[in-house]
């Protein structure tokens, strides 16, 4: 995407991906350039939990809703409406419904049901991560953002290939947009 630091710095659209393990800042990051006024913040996780697997998260809710005879009774008046209330900085929605496997005693899931929302979400973000070019080009014809910077997932190694030249998920990140590596220290890992 830029050939030289130069090219990098000169630039009047900079668009660029964070990557990294969960807990480097990425998301930080992302959210102080977005407070700048001049970057579009496209968060992977929040779309995963909003657009690919919203509706997972909020049917698991009425399921356990519809065990309660008071609130089955509101929900299938329409009487109430549940959802989610998944933001940048609050992804709980989605990392409660993807769960635990254990003993559903103490909330855990079946490993089956575990196996299953993991399919969900390795679909979700592939296809979140793909949606990048899409949101590169809504961000400045639609909202009039210069700089445009992708904040992806810690689970990003789970879905690419490195050693694949063309791997589709690399492919399209590193022809859109110029990919920084946020690596973690033995520090990071001990915590």
């Amino acid at each position: 995407m830029y050939s030289t630091q130069e090219e990098w710095l000169q630039s009047k659209n900079k668009k660029i991906v964070l990557f990294g393990m969960s807990g480097l800042g990425k998301t930080h990051i992302s959210t102080m350039l977005r407070q700048s006024g001049e970057w579009y913040h496209y968060s992977i996780d929040y779309r995963i939990g909003t657009r690919y697997m919203g509706e997972h998260i909020e049917d698991s809710y009425k399921e356990d809703a519809m065990k309660s005879p008071y609130l089955r009774e509101l929900l299938l008046g329409d009487s109430i409406h549940i959802s989610s209330n998944i933001s940048f900085d609050n992804l709980t929605p989605l990392s409660n419904y993807l769960g635990k496997p254990g003993s559903k005693n103490k909330g855990g899931l079946s490993f089956e049901e575990y196996k299953k929302r993991q399919a969900q979400h390795h679909i979700a973000e592939v296809s979140a991560l793909l949606d990048t070019p899409r949101f590169i080009d809504k961000s400045n014809r639609i909202y009039g953002y210069p700089n445009f910077i992708c904040d992806t997932g810690g689970s990003i190694c789970e879905v690419v290939n490195p050693e694949d030249p063309n791997d589709p998920i690399l492919k399209t990140l590193s022809e859109n947009t110029l990919m920084v590596w946020i690596q973690g220290s033995d520090h990071h890992t001990d915590e």
